[in-house]
């Protein structure tokens, strides 16, 4: 059968609003699909649906559809979004209200049955992790539009591909080459050079959005429209796709991937042919995001510059201690930005920042910003803050549960308003996931002088969050360097070079095929991105930290 290709036009709720029409001006697609759900976007949309029961999805999806809805119908591109988050009915209905009054003749579909909210008493919005197959029968049935709510991020791929090359459930190594390719282009730019740790290998000034030529067999290749910015190489794939994962089996609702058996090569510029996925049965169980309301926070950073930073930081602590003693949750933290003898104000300053947490708004509010406010004449010398302290605002928290397959009620809701169960998947046909053995490490280098150095200069790495976790992917450019990483990025080297891990589970998974370690650190972001327990609370720049961190490199790398 023909070649699928599928383009990305969003990554997260927020992402270019250009890029929808970029997309369908740049060249040719079937289908264009946009990721617009996060942990923290369903906490967002929980909140909207608290203050309008008819919110709860991504209002930007319909003012994009709202110039673009045509072009999409003018070029036969079928839409396939998640943009429904906590409301797909909602927005499909939304969709087709705008259809009708631009005059457009659309079809539009929506998948449902993700909600769990109702089971899980005390939380915002529970979640299901929904996977591609009732996406792929609104397509059958003929849908030019199909909304989700949450849905793997993949899903947004498998499920067009089913569609158009009638794979079968059972179908894994051909599925789990889609939950590749759809892995790839869920966070659109990133795979184009966006967040790219060696960016200035091109012109990333404003990355093109990815693309995918799916195969029947399950193969694609990775690529973006002609003469648009940023560039797809290997390097920029591979970054991708340790994003956000962890080891070498990638779970999901339809099959269960094994990122250990991708095999990635350089097709031409901007072309990297993903293949040798294999794929095994899905897990028994789906995940489910809680998403629940954790108390209030309030923060203040001040500004200590100058001479004796430790004992100005001392008096702030002292000074407010009676203000903080019925505060649940209190974090000190001092960065020493500053440096001696600086040319700017600037550069002699360090920042004091005070993050407080608690179930009472008024504790962490009024309380505390009357407190901190007060030294304002009262303090250290050079008294100031980076902004006054706020009220106090919510925060929340996530957690993962799983529940079995048939506890979820997975419908399409085809165009026409006929609702088409999705079965979940016979016993027999799930497989309880279970570690993979460790592969052989390489053949170490032969022993050479080595140089302190960053080990960015011989690796990259890309990291993020999966609710209080982390994960740090760190691959090598050469077969050399892999060699070297192999044997000295332990997990015990890993602690000593992130001393906030050193107390931390952190376990180390091998790939060798992309010449990378994946490395997932436990609990590092406390209760998730909504708490924002840490400095870089989804852990963005985790990955670029080790980078800059000095190990003895071999010079015949460097």
């Amino acid at each position: 059968m023909s070649v699928l290709r599928v383009g990305n036009a969003s990554g997260f709720y927020g992402d270019r609003f250009s890029a929808m029409r970029e997309m369908l001006t740049g060249g040719e697609l079937d289908v264009l699909t946009g990721d617009y759900l996060a942990e923290l976007t369903m906490l967002i949309l929980g909140r909207d649906r608290l203050k309008d029961p008819g919110a709860g999805y991504a209002r930007t999806f319909l003012r994009q559809l709202e110039e673009c809805l045509g072009l999409a119908h003018e070029r036969g591109v079928r839409i396939v979004a998640n943009a429904g988050g906590l409301n797909p009915a909602g927005l499909a209905d939304a969709v087709r209200a705008l259809a009708e009054r631009l005059g457009i003749p659309v079809r539009v579909a929506h998948v449902e049955g993700d909600d769990l909210t109702a089971a899980h008493p005390g939380a915002l919005a529970a979640h299901a992790y929904l996977g591609g197959f009732g996406i792929a029968a609104c397509l059958r049935a003929g849908a030019d539009v199909v909304v989700t709510g949450r849905v793997t991020d993949a899903a947004l791929v498998t499920g067009p591909a089913v569609a158009h090359f009638g794979w079968g459930p059972t179908e894994y190594d051909r599925l789990a080459g889609a939950v590749v390719a759809g892995h790839l282009l869920e966070c659109g730019a990133q795979a184009t050079g966006g967040n790219y740790a060696f960016f200035q290998d091109g012109d990333v000034r404003r990355p093109g959005f990815p693309l995918a030529e799916l195969h029947a067999d399950g193969t694609s290749v990775i690529t973006k429209h002609d003469g648009t910015g940023g560039f797809v190489d290997v390097g920029t794939v591979t970054a991708q796709l340790l994003y956000e994962t962890g080891g070498a089996r990638y779970a999901g609702p339809d099959v269960t991937a094994r990122l250990d058996t991708v095999r990635l090569g350089q097709e031409g510029p901007d072309r990297v042919r993903v293949e040798g996925v294999r794929g095994e049965a899905p897990p028994p169980t789906l995940k489910v995001g809680l998403n629940r309301l954790g108390g209030f926070r309030n923060e203040v950073a001040f500004v200590l510059t100058g001479l004796d930073i430790e004992a100005k930081a001392d008096l702030v602590r002292a000074q407010l201690e009676p203000a903080l003693g019925k505060i649940t949750d209190v974090r000190w933290d001092l960065a020493r930005t500053d440096r001696p003898d600086a040319p700017t104000e600037e550069t002699a300053s360090a920042l004091l920042r005070l993050v407080v947490r608690d179930a009472d708004q008024q504790v962490v509010g009024r309380a505390l910003s009357g407190a901190a406010i007060e030294l304002a004449l009262a303090g250290y010398p050079g008294f100031h803050v980076l902004a006054p302290p706020g009220k106090g605002a919510p925060y929340g928290v996530f957690e993962d549960v799983y529940v079995p397959h048939g506890a979820v009620d997975h419908v399409a809701v085809l165009h026409d308003g006929r609702r088409v169960t999705v079965a979940p998947p016979p016993a027999q046909d799930t497989a309880v996931l279970a570690p993979v053995p460790e592969p052989p490490l390489p053949r170490p280098l032969p022993p050479g002088p080595v140089r302190r150095a960053p080990l960015g200069l011989v690796a990259g790495a890309r990291s993020g969050d999966k609710g209080g976790n982390a994960n740090v992917g760190v691959w090598a450019r050469t077969d050399d360097a892999w060699r070297w990483l192999a044997h000295e990025l332990t997990a015990d080297r890993f602690r000593e070079l992130i001393p906030e891990a050193r107390d931390l589970p952190v376990t180390r998974h091998q790939l060798p095929n992309l010449r990378a370690l994946n490395f997932v650190v436990e609990g590092i972001l406390g209760e998730g991105v909504a708490a924002q327990a840490r400095f870089d609370p989804q852990a963005k720049a985790l990955g670029e930290w080790l980078r800059a961190r000095h190990l003895d490199i071999p010079e015949s790398l460097l």
